[in-house]
């Protein structure tokens, strides 16, 4: 089964200083291949209407985003919840969702399928996309990817419960301009689990795996090491697979600023360039490589 993602992914033009398990001068490999995301937070979202099913619900009032938080009093954390309540609803269903900040009561009758009374809508359960593998540790199996975390749609850090990482590809680039940022856009192959997610942070999310990556283990630097210049970034923009790129870095910013940005980088590779426009959505986590440190 393949599910086609866009980017989790936060900026343009930042980039986090590695935070991971690691202390410097640690062995890590820099991976810069695309990751397929998957966390769960124990919500279940609308994300379509089903072209023959859905106009009932479309009609009382459900959207697409809207969050079901409970159908006829009984909490909903799983898709398998909305059937089971469903089920029990006695043809009627009075669903509180929330849309943004605000909940709202939708009463509705749900459509008879011989599969059982239905919605008629497509849900999303947590937080799915892509991102960019940021380093590998052959001894632990731990990896870590994005190098932000990931938030919820009220834009604070989603609190995960559990995750999966898949394998992913790229299908198309949307190369960013001058006050829009541009996107990946992939698709994941949820058949087949590579990772566990075990934590998602401000640094970025972590997990570990059995399969890994291949690649040169490099030192980790110390934040004192990192200066401006020139650097390279690794990442996967385009189907050759994981390519590096000449960066600069133009800006560093105290090791305890709050916001979690360390430095700021400029694109200077005119390959990259012309591929994306600079630092888009779905590199988020690249690692970047200074001196023959991982930074």
């Amino acid at each position: 089964m393949k599910r086609f993602l866009s980017a989790i992914a936060l900026s343009m033009a930042w980039i986090g200083l590695l935070s991971s398990p690691a202390n410097a001068e640690e062995l890590l490999i820099p991976v810069g291949e695309i990751i397929g995301l998957e966390l769960s937070d124990n919500t279940v979202t609308v994300a379509s209407f089903d072209d023959v099913l859905g106009s009932k619900s479309k009609e009382a009032g459900l959207r697409v985003g809207d969050e079901i938080l409970s159908i006829n009093g009984s909490a909903i954390d799983c898709a398998e919840d909305v059937r089971t309540a469903l089920k029990e609803s006695r043809s009627k269903a009075d669903l509180i969702v929330r849309r943004g900040s605000k909940k709202q009561t939708i009463h509705l009758t749900p459509t008879d399928t011989e599969e059982g009374p239905r919605l008629g809508v497509y849900l999303k359960q947590g937080i799915a996309g892509i991102g960019t593998i940021t380093f590998y540790d052959p001894d632990t199996g731990v990896f870590g990817t994005l190098g932000h975390g990931v938030s919820d749609p009220g834009g604070h850090l989603a609190k995960m419960v559990d995750g999966k990482a898949y394998d992913a590809k790229i299908l198309s680039v949307k190369k960013g301009k001058s006050g829009q940022p541009g996107q990946l856009r992939g698709s994941a192959d949820a058949l087949e689990t590579i990772g566990t997610l075990l934590k998602n942070t401000p640094q970025g999310v972590f997990g570990t795996t059995r399969r890994g990556w291949n690649g040169e283990p490099l030192p980790v630097a110390d934040y004192s090491e990192v200066r401006t210049g020139s650097a390279t970034i690794r990442s996967t923009v385009c189907d050759q697979g994981v390519q590096e790129y000449s960066v600069d870095i133009l800006k560093i910013y105290p090791e305890d600023r709050s916001d979690n940005r360390n430095f700021l980088i400029k694109v200077t590779d005119p390959k990259l360039l012309d591929t994306t426009g600079g630092i888009v959505q779905g590199m988020s986590g690249s690692p970047i490589i200074q001196n023959g440190k991982i930074i």
